[in-house]
C-alpha cells in the first residue's frame, strides 16, 4: 500500500533545513564545474583534449580506491562528518586545478583524483546519514527526495555555468572559484549537523559488508543508464544520425525535469512491491528502452532525432526506478553495523560502471546501432535477471 509522507517530515528524516541547504549549495556548486572538467583543462592550462581525458579517467579509477576506507569509517559512527569531507576534498581539488601551471598534466590529474574522491564519497555517506534517521519506506522517500533536489541543483549550476562559457579562460576560472566556494559553505553547513550513529551501528566488526556478489555485478551495468544520456544519445544523434545538437539538448533537460519531477511519486508508488521486485523490473524497462533507441535509430532522416528523444523519456523511467530501489535495497539488506561497507561497496560498483560505460559506449557505437544499443539490451536484461533470482537467496 502506497504511504503519504508530508514534505516537512522528507525534509527532517534527509538531515534537516541545514543539510537540505548543503545537499543544493554542493550541487550547485557541482553544476558549476563537473560538466565541463574537460573543456577547463583544454582551455586555461591548455592540455590536449586527449591527456585531458586520459587525466580525468585516471582520476576516476584512482578516487574509486578511497571507498572501502569511507565504508570503514561510516560504521564507526560518522555521518555528517564523512558528507563535510567529501565536500572538503574537492575544495581542495578546485584549489588543485586553479593552480595548475600551463601544459602540466599531473597537478590536473591531482585535482581529479581529489574530485573523483568526494564524488564517490558523497553518496555513500549521504544513504548512510538517511539511514541514520529514517527506516522502511520513509527512508526510500528521503533518498528519492534527495536525488530530485540535488538534479535540480545540479541543473541551475549548469545552466549557470553554461550562459558563461562564452567568457573564455577568465569565466572558466571565475566557475571554478564558484564552485570552491560552493565546497565550501556546503562542508560547514554539513559538519553543522553534527549526526552520528547510534552506537548499536557504530560497532567494530572484523566481518565483511554482506554477500551482494551478484547485485554488485548487476548494478555495473545498471550504472550505464545513467551515462546513456549524457553520452551515447548525444553521440548517436551528432555523430552518427548527423541531427541539431539541439535534441540532445533536449534530451538532457528532459531527463533532469522528469528525475526531478517523479523521483519521490514513483518511488513512493513501488512501495506496493519489494524493492527487488523494482530493482528487476526497473531493468527490463531499461532493456526496454534500449530497444526503442535501436528501432528510432533506424527511421529515416527527420524522424530518428525526435523518435529517440520519445525514447528517452521510457529510459529515464527506468533509471528513476533503478535510483529509487537499489539503494534502499542495499541498506535494507545489510545489517545496521556494516551498513556503511555495504553503500560503500554498492557505491564502488556505481563508480565503476560510470567509469568504464563512456569507454564501453564509445568503442561500441562505431559498430552500429545492433552493436551499442543491443549490447546495452542483453547486459541489462541478464543483470535485470540476476536481481530477480535473488529472491530465492533473501535479498529482498
Amino acid at each position: 500500500m502506497t504511504t503519504k509522507i508530508r514534505p516537512v517530515a522528507l525534509i527532517r528524516v534527509s538531515g534537516g533545513p541545514r543539510y537540505a541547504a548543503a545537499m543544493a549549495v554542493d550541487a550547485v556548486g557541482t553544476g558549476l564545474l563537473r560538466p565541463f572538467l574537460l573543456i577547463y583543462g583544454v582551455t586555461v592550462p591548455g592540455l590536449s583534449a586527449p591527456a585531458t581525458g586520459a587525466a580525468m579517467t585516471a582520476g576516476v579509477l584512482v578516487g574509486l580506491g578511497c571507498m572501502p576506507a569511507v565504508g570503514r569509517w561510516l560504521d564507526r559512527g560518522a555521518r555528517s562528518t564523512v558528507v563535510a569531507a567529501s565536500m572538503l576534498v574537492r575544495a581542495l581539488g578546485v584549489a588543485t586545478l586553479l593552480a595548475t601551471p600551463t601544459g602540466q598534466v599531473w597537478p590536473f590529474v591531482a585535482a581529479a583524483v581529489l574530485f573523483s574522491a568526494g564524488n564517490q564519497a558523497w553518496p555513500a555517506a549521504h544513504a548512510a546519514l538517511v539511514a541514520t534517521l529514517a527506516v522502511g519506506r520513509e527512508r526510500d522517500a528521503a533518498l528519492a527526495a534527495s536525488r530530485s533536489l540535488r538534479n535540480a541543483a545540479l541543473g541551475i549550476g549548469a545552466l549557470l555555468a553554461t550562459a558563461c562559457l562564452a567568457g573564455g579562460s577568465e569565466a572558466l576560472r571565475a566557475m571554478a572559484v564558484g564552485t570552491g566556494v560552493a565546497y565550501l559553505v556546503a562542508a560547514g553547513l554539513a559538519w553543522s549537523v553534527h549526526l552520528r550513529a547510534p552506537a548499536a551501528a557504530a560497532v567494530p566488526t572484523a566481518e565483511g559488508a554482506p554477500r551482494m556478489g551478484a547485485l554488485l555485478a548487476a548494478n555495473v551495468i545498471y550504472a550505464f543508464c545513467l551515462n546513456v544520456p549524457e553520452i551515447a544519445v548525444p553521440l548517436v544523434l551528432t555523430a552518427y544520425l548527423h541531427a541539431s545538437p539541439v535534441w540532445s539538448a533536449v534530451v538532457f533537460v528532459a531527463n533532469t525535469v522528469l528525475v526531478v519531477a517523479l523521483q519521490v511519486p514513483v518511488t513512493v508508488a513501488l512501495a506496493r512491491v519489494s524493492r527487488r521486485v523494482a530493482l528487476a523490473a526497473g531493468g527490463v524497462v531499461l532493456t526496454l528502452s534500449y530497444l526503442g533507441f535501436l528501432a528510432a535509430s533506424s527511421l529515416g532522416p527527420g524522424w530518428a532525432a525526435p523518435a529517440i528523444a520519445a525514447v528517452s523519456v521510457v529510459c529515464t523511467i527506468g533509471e528513476i526506478i533503478y535510483a529509487g530501489s537499489a539503494t534502499a535495497l542495499v541498506i535494507a539488506v545489510a545489517p545496521a553495523r556494516l551498513v556503511g561497507r555495504a553503500i560503500a561497496r554498492f557505491e564502488l560498483s556505481t563508480g565503476v560502471g560510470l567509469a568504464v560505460s563512456p569507454a564501453a559506449i564509445t568503442a561500441l557505437a562505431p559498430l552500429g546501432s545492433g552493436a551499442l544499443w543491443g549490447s546495452l539490451a542483453g547486459a541489462t536484461l541478464l543483470s535485470a535477471g540476476a536481481v530477480a533470482g535473488q529472491g530465492k537467496r533473501g535479498l529482498d
